[in-house]
């Protein structure tokens, strides 16, 4: 009887899960070609502050715990590597300038469009975790591991800066596998239990706005303040106010 449920659930979840990667697949195509100009500039600018390389590549944990090699521009200093801390701290001395301002606008995860169109990642699905956590994957966390990790999704929203919440002191890597990693994991359970591709693309759309619509908002916020104030921002206090964000 169960044999024939769930042969039956997975007929019914297989158009779904056709029709999101065509969803994955026209949605990353049409990023990498709207893109390209900005991927070109950013690259040449990784490439003059730092030299190479200019991406960044990491194991993560992927779909049923099979790992994959994730990309990234890079955004800490070429001498660094992956022994130190698995988790970027606020105003981490790791990162360069250029980092920075990617890092503002999460410009750093554009080459994981690569990833997605490779089958790796989905646009839409849990945060792929670093091989440091796999043993957060336990007493019923491992479920996670069944949807195919993703580039956007709600706990990448609701967590967008959740370097904020590290601790001043102690153990951050701890603090991530007792606090954060079970909060983030409990929301991911809840939702990819029952998303539906409307749903994910409004998580898109979500995503893109945090990304670039509330932050270019924020500057222009800013600017016409300091206009009205009638003091006229200097190039160093507006890439300082950058790099902070």
């Amino acid at each position: 009887m169960s044999e024939t449920v769930n042969t039956g659930f997975a007929r019914a979840a297989a158009p779904a899960l056709r029709l999101r990667r065509l969803v994955d697949v026209l949605c990353a195509g049409t990023a990498l070609i709207v893109s390209l100009p900005v991927l070109l500039v950013i690259a040449l600018a990784i490439w003059i502050e730092g030299g190479r390389p200019i991406l960044y590549s990491q194991l993560r944990l992927g779909l049923n715990g099979s790992p994959f090699r994730m990309y990234k521009f890079r955004k800490f200093r070429a001498d660094c590597d992956d022994r130190g801390s698995p988790l970027t701290a606020v105003n981490d001395n790791r990162m360069t300038r250029i980092g920075g301002v990617l890092a503002a606008f999460k410009l750093d995860e554009l080459p994981q469009l690569w990833n997605i169109l490779r089958g790796d990642m989905s646009f839409v699905g849990p945060r792929p975790e670093t091989l440091v956590f796999a043993d957060c994957f336990k007493n019923g966390f491992e479920k996670i591991l069944e949807h195919r990790p993703g580039l956007v999704g709600p706990c990448q929203i609701l967590f967008r800066h959740e370097n904020t919440l590290f601790p001043q002191d102690g153990n951050v890597a701890d603090f991530y596998r007792d606090v954060l990693f079970p909060a983030k994991a409990k929301i991911d359970l809840a939702y990819y239990s029952n998303r539906t591709v409307t749903s994910d693309l409004w998580w898109i759309v979500q995503a893109v706005w945090i990304a670039v619509g509330e932050p270019l908002l924020s500057r222009m916020r800013s600017a016409q303040s300091n206009g009205q104030s009638g003091t006229a921002p200097t190039a160093e206090s507006l890439g300082a106010n950058l790099v902070q964000k």
